[in-house]
C-alpha cells in the first residue's frame, strides 16, 4: 500500500520508510563508520510505517523534512559502563517538503555508538570495555542528517567519559632504583625524591614505612612532593647499607588505594676518620676510636743492624676510612738516637743501626713514632716504642721439680696458705744460671688458667680461699713463672689435697699406711673388718681341714717311732705286707714314712723274715705282731734305705755301730758319726 506521507512534528507526526537499510544498522553496531552507507533510498520502495517501527531502524526514511533546526549532542557517560548504555535522543525539525530523512553516525569515535530509534546507545562488549585511560577523556561523532539523499544537516556528539577510581598508584621504576649517598651529607638536606603516577589522576601522597629497619635515618616534610630529608647523620664505619620502605598512597579519594616500593640505599665512605696504629683496642664499646698500643721489645749489646720485633705485633697502621684506604707514612718523631734507630716510612719496619751502649748506663730506649695520609698530613696518629736492653740470656729459668705436692685444711677461713709434707709452707720457685745465686728478679708467677679458689703470690706461695673448699676435693693447678724481661715461660703442676677438719698434714711422701687417706674414715674401717673376717676364715677352714684328715687315717697303717735322744731311732721293727693281700696301697704308706730321709734306724734282731701269706690273719680277724727278742748288748743299729734297681724298689738295711743308747727304757750303745756299713744279710725285696 502507498500513500504519502506529511505533516508537521507535533502532538503525531507520520513517517513512511522507503527502505531499510539492514546494513547500515549492521555497521552502526558493529562501531564502524556508516556515513559510506549513507546512500539515497529508492522511492519505489518507500513504504508507510508506523510510529512504532522507528524503534527497530538505526537509518530510517521519515516524512517530511526532519533535518532542520537539529543541535549538537553534548552529554557523559561513565567509564566501564555496559553495553546499550543510553546516551542521548536525537531531535531533529522537519523540512516543509522533504519526503524522507536518512540519519548515519560518522566519525573517529563513531564506533563506540549505535542508532536505535531515535536514541543514541554505547557500543561496548564484554571483550571492550570504555576505559578513559585508554580512550581519552571525550568521545568525538559526528550525526549527518539526509533529506532526499542530500546532506542536510550535520551535527557534533561529544561525549565526556566519565572517570572511575579503577587504577593503582604506581611508582616511576627510575625515581626507585639502589643509589649512593655520601656520608658526609649534612642532616635536613633532600637526599632523593621519589615519584608515582596515577592513572585516575588522583592526588598522590608519600608515607616512610616506620616497620622499615633505617626508617628513624629519613623523614618526609611535604608529603605529596615525595622529597626525602636525611634525619640523622650517616657513618660508613658502622652502616655502609641502609634499606626503606616507601609508600604512595591516594589522597583524594574514599578508596585510598596505594601501592609500595623497596629502597637500597648504599652509604658511601668519606674522608672524615684519622689512621690508627694496630691492634686496634676501641675506647669503649661501639666507639670507632682506637687507643694507640705501646710496641716494646727486648735487645743485647750484641744486636746490630738488624731489623726488630715488636709486642704484641708489628709496627703497622690502618687508614680509619676502610672505604678510601689513603696511603700512609711513618715517621720517628722522637728517641732515635742520633740514627741509632731509623724507620722505613712505607712498611714502618724498625732497624737498629748499631749496638746498644753500655746496659749500666742505658737500659731502655723510649720512640715516639706518628703515621699519618700521605694526602692530607693533618690526619695523623702517634704511637710509643720501648726498647730494652737487656743483659746476654744463656739459660732458662726452670722449676726444681715437675708436680708439687700441696695440702690445705677444711677451714671456714677466708683465706689459707697452702703447705706441703710435714707441714711446711708450699714454695714454687724457679732457678735461673744467668744469675749467681739462681734467683732472677724478673720471674712473675702466675697460674694457667686462672683459678678463683686459687692465688700465686710473686714469691710463689699459694693461697687457698678455704672457705669454699671442701674436704677430699683434689685439684691439680699448672703454674707459670715467666720471665719478664726475657719473655721466656716454664710451667709445673700443682696437686693440691684438701684435709678433713683436724687431719694432720703427712709428714712424708704417699707410704702404705695412707692407702685410705682419700677415702672416708668409716668406709675404710669397715674394709678393714671385712679383710680380717676374710683371714680369720680361711684359718678356720684350713684347722678344720687339718683335724679331718688326721681322724681318716688308720693308725694301724702308721709306723710307729720313739723319740728318743736320736729323732730317728725307733721301737718297732718296720711291718712288711704282702703285696697279693694290701696291693700297693699298703706299701705306699709304709714307705711314705721313709720320704725325705737317710732311713730308719731300728735294731739288728728286730729285723724280721716277711712273714708268709699263711701268717696273715684272714679277714676279720685281729692281727697279732711277733713279740720282740730282748734287747742285746751287742745289738747294732741299721738304717734301712730305699734302694732302686731295675724299675723295683728295694730295701737295704746298713749297718752303723753304736755305743749305747735308750729303747723303750734300755741302754744302748750310742749311734756312731762314722758311716754306716753294709750288712749283706739284710736284704729285702
Amino acid at each position: 500500500m502507498k500513500r504519502d506521507v506529511s505533516g508537521l512534528i507535533g502532538d503525531s507526526v507520520h513517517y513512511s520508510a522507503q527502505k531499510l537499510m539492514l546494513d547500515v544498522i549492521d555497521e552502526a553496531q558493529q562501531g564502524q563508520e556508516t556515513s559510506a552507507d549513507c546512500r539515497p533510498a529508492e522511492e519505489s520502495e518507500v513504504e508507510e510505517v508506523k510510529d512504532e517501527d522507528v524503534e527497530v531502524l538505526q537509518a530510517a526514511a521519515v516524512a517530511a523534512s526532519l533535518c532542520r533546526e537539529g543541535s549538537d549532542i553534548f552529554t557523559s557517560v561513565r567509564e566501564n559502563s555496559p553495553t546499550g548504555e543510553f546516551i542521548s535522543s536525537i531531535n531533529i525539525t522537519a523540512g516543509p517538503r522533504a519526503n524522507t530523512i536518512r540519519l548515519c553516525l560518522s566519525g573517529r569515535n563513531a564506533n563506540w555508538f549505535y542508532l536505535e530509534g531515535r536514541t543514541i546507545r554505547l557500543n561496548s562488549s564484554v571483550f571492550r570495555v570504555l576505559d578513559r585511560e585508554v580512550e581519552g577523556s571525550v568521545l568525538i561523532a559526528e550525526l549527518i542528517c539526509y533529506e532526499n539523499d542530500i546532506i542536510q544537516g550535520n551535527y557534533r556528539i561529544l561525549v565526556e567519559i566519565l572517570n572511575e577510581n579503577d587504577n593503582k598508584p604506581n611508582f616511576l621504576l627510575e625515581t626507585i632504583q639502589p643509589f649512593t649517598i655520601s656520608e658526609l651529607t649534612a642532616v635536613n638536606s633532600v637526599v632523593f625524591t621519589v615519584k608515582a603516577v596515577d592513572a585516575d589522576g588522583d592526588m598522590i601522597s608519600y608515607i616512610i614505612d616506620p616497620s622499615s629497619q633505617d626508617a628513624q635515618f629519613f623523614r618526609i616534610d611535604l608529603p605529596n612532593t615525595g622529597k626525602v630529608v636525611l634525619n640523622k647523620p650517616l657513618d660508613y664505619e658502622t652502616r655502609t647499607h641502609l634499606q626503606l620502605i616507601m609508600w604512595a598512597q591516594e589522597s583524594n579519594t574514599v578508596d585510598k588505594f596505594n601501592t609500595s616500593a623497596v629502597l637500597n640505599i648504599n652509604i658511601e665512605d668519606g674522608d672524615d676518620q684519622y689512621p690508627h696504629f694496630l691492634p686496634c683496642t676501641p675506647v669503649s664499646p661501639g666507639v670507632p676510636v682506637c687507643m694507640n698500643p705501646t710496641y716494646t721489645t727486648n735487645i743485647t749489646q750484641k744486636h746490630q743492624d738488624v731489623g726488630l720485633d715488636f709486642s704484641p705485633g708489628p709496627i703497622t697502621a690502618e687508614d680509619g676510612d676502610k672505604g678510601i684506604n689513603a696511603p700512609l707514612t711513618y715517621t720517628i718523631l722522637s728517641g732515635d738516637d742520633q740514627g741509632r734507630f731509623t724507620i722505613n716510612n712505607t712498611t714502618g719496619e724498625i732497624r737498629l743501626t748499631r749496638a746498644a751502649d753500655d746496659r749500666r748506663l742505658t737500659t731502655n730506649y723510649m720512640l715516639t713514632i706518628m703515621v699519618c695520609q700521605v694526602d692530607d698530613r693533618l690526619k695523623y696518629s702517634v704511637a710509643s716504642v720501648l726498647v730494652r736492653v737487656l743483659y746476654e740470656n744463656a739459660f732458662p729459668p726452670a722449676f726444681n721439680r715437675t708436680t708439687y705436692k700441696g695440702f690445705i685444711i677444711q677451714s671456714s677461713s677466708p683465706a689459707s696458705i697452702v703447705s706441703t709434707y710435714g707441714n711446711q709452707v708450699l714454695q714454687v720457685q724457679v732457678s735461673d744460671r744467668d744469675f749467681p745465686d739462681g734467683r732472677n728478679p724478673n720471674i712473675h708467677y702466675l697460674l694457667h688458667p686462672p683459678s678463683e679458689l686459687y692465688q700465686v703470690t710473686k714469691e710463689g706461695v699459694l693461697i687457698a680461699k678455704t672457705n669454699q673448699l671442701r674436704a677430699f676435693d683434689r685439684q691439680i693447678l699448672q703454674v707459670i713463672a715467666r720471665d719478664e724481661e726475657s719473655g721466656e715461660e716454664v710451667s709445673a703442676s700443682v696437686d693440691i689435697e684438701v684435709l678433713q677438719r683436724g687431719q694432720a698434714v703427712p709428714s712424708g711422701a704417699f707410704k702404705e699406711q695412707q692407702l685410705f687417706g682419700d677415702v672416708d674414715s668409716t668406709l675404710a674401717g669397715g674394709i678393714a673388718v671385712l679383710i680380717l673376717i676374710v683371714l680369720l676364715s680361711a684359718i678356720l677352714f684350713l684347722l678344720l681341714w687339718t683335724v679331718h684328715r688326721r681322724r681318716v687315717q688308720n693308725p694301724e697303717d702308721r709306723p710307729t717311732i720313739a723319740f728318743g735322744k736320736h729323732p730317728n731311732v725307733v721301737s718297732s721293727p718296720p711291718v712288711f705286707v704282702d703285696e697279693s693281700s694290701h696291693g700297693s696301697r699298703a706299701f705306699t704308706r709304709q714307705s711314705g714314712s721313709f720320704h725325705g730321709r737317710q732311713g730308719v734306724y731300728t735294731r739288728r734282731p728286730s729285723l724280721l723274715p716277711p712273714p708268709s701269706s699263711s701268717q696273715l690273719s684272714e679277714p676279720g680277724e685281729s692281727r697279732t705282731r711277733p713279740p720282740l727278742p730282748p734287747p742285746s748288748s751287742s745289738s747294732h743299729l741299721f738304717t734301712v734305705a730305699e734302694k732302686h734297681e731295675g724299675g723295683a724298689h728295694t730295701w737295704e738295711a746298713l749297718r752303723l755301730p753304736v755305743e749305747s743308747a735308750s729303747i723303750h727304757g734300755e741302754d744302748i750303745p750310742a749311734v756312731n758319726t762314722g758311716m754306716p756299713q753294709r750288712d749283706e744279710n739284710m736284704k729285702a725285696d
